[in-house]
């Protein structure tokens, strides 16, 4: 799970965004089961996050070698006690395949090297998706597959709501007039992804729509939901810790306004899950 690539400041937090590890994880493990078998595999895993699953998913699948791409600190820290002989961890931009400048670690070094190329959750933080996956096939072997997971609710009160806020003062000022768009709205629909993979070269593809119903405790945990993932971009935009628990506070009450205080609260999560193999 990256930054957004222009953050100055790394505003994830670990330890909030696993505070939802077991809903956040599945979306992960149905990707990895479109998979196909393929023996000691190079695994490319790009926006890796805290590391834990990257690792799990290299035992899973018997890889010969897996590196993990992600531009936060704070994730790749976390994710360092899973490194091994096998499995490394760098910091880099999982968008820029042929930039000259990626961070510490540039992709391009990977063209034509890895059997699996996998991100979950992770492609929505970066504009302009077929470049994107353009970039990524490059990463592939003749053969290899790629395997990808976004989220696709920008719709859901959760995001509208906290956009919203962002246009208000002294929020707006603060980031100086311009809030940050919620990056989930770049997320294109099925249809397109397949048509993409298709251009691309992927001869077998597998593209899908999928709800995930999270039975949450309360309609407030929405909101500890997204301080761990979509409300990051306003943390970093507002650069003061006080305001944006303000911001939060008044996203808060905005959310149980429009969905009332519920217990336990049911939160539909839509996510695209898109494979595709280069025969």
């Amino acid at each position: 799970m990256p930054t957004p690539a222009s953050s100055a400041k790394d505003s994830w937090d670990p330890q909030q965004y696993d505070r939802f590890q077991a809903e956040r994880s599945q979306p992960f493990w149905d990707l990895a089961a479109l998979l196909q078998p393929v023996a000691a595999p190079t695994l490319l895993d790009l926006g890796c996050g805290t590391g834990e699953l990257t690792a799990q998913l290299h035992a899973r699948i018997g890889a010969s070698t897996t590196l993990g791409i992600d531009n936060s600190t704070a994730m790749l820290e976390k994710a360092a006690p899973y490194a091994s002989d096998d499995v490394r961890f760098e910091s880099g931009d999982i968008a820029a395949v042929d930039a000259a400048d990626t961070g510490t670690f540039d992709l391009a070094d990977l063209v034509g090297s890895a059997d699996i190329v996998f991100s979950n959750a992770a492609m929505q933080w970066v504009p302009d998706h077929e470049s994107v996956l353009a970039r990524w096939a490059t990463l592939l072997r003749q053969g290899g597959q790629l395997a990808v997971q976004v989220p696709s609710n920008a719709d859901h009160p959760s995001h509208v709501l906290s956009a919203e806020v962002a246009t208000e003062s002294p929020f707006v000022e603060a980031m100086g007039g311009t809030p940050p768009p919620d990056p989930v709205l770049g997320v294109l629909k099925p249809e397109q992804y397949a048509v993409i993979l298709d251009k691309l070269g992927f001869t077998e593809q597998h593209v899908r729509l999928q709800v995930y119903g999270h039975r949450l405790d309360t309609t407030a945990d929405v909101v500890e939901w997204t301080k761990g993932t979509s409300l990051t971009r306003f943390r970093t935009a507002l650069n003061d810790d006080a305001l944006f628990d303000a911001f939060v506070a008044r996203y808060r009450q905005r959310l149980l306004d429009c969905l009332g205080e519920q217990s336990p609260f049911f939160y539909p999560f839509k996510r695209v899950l898109l494979w595709g193999r280069m025969t």
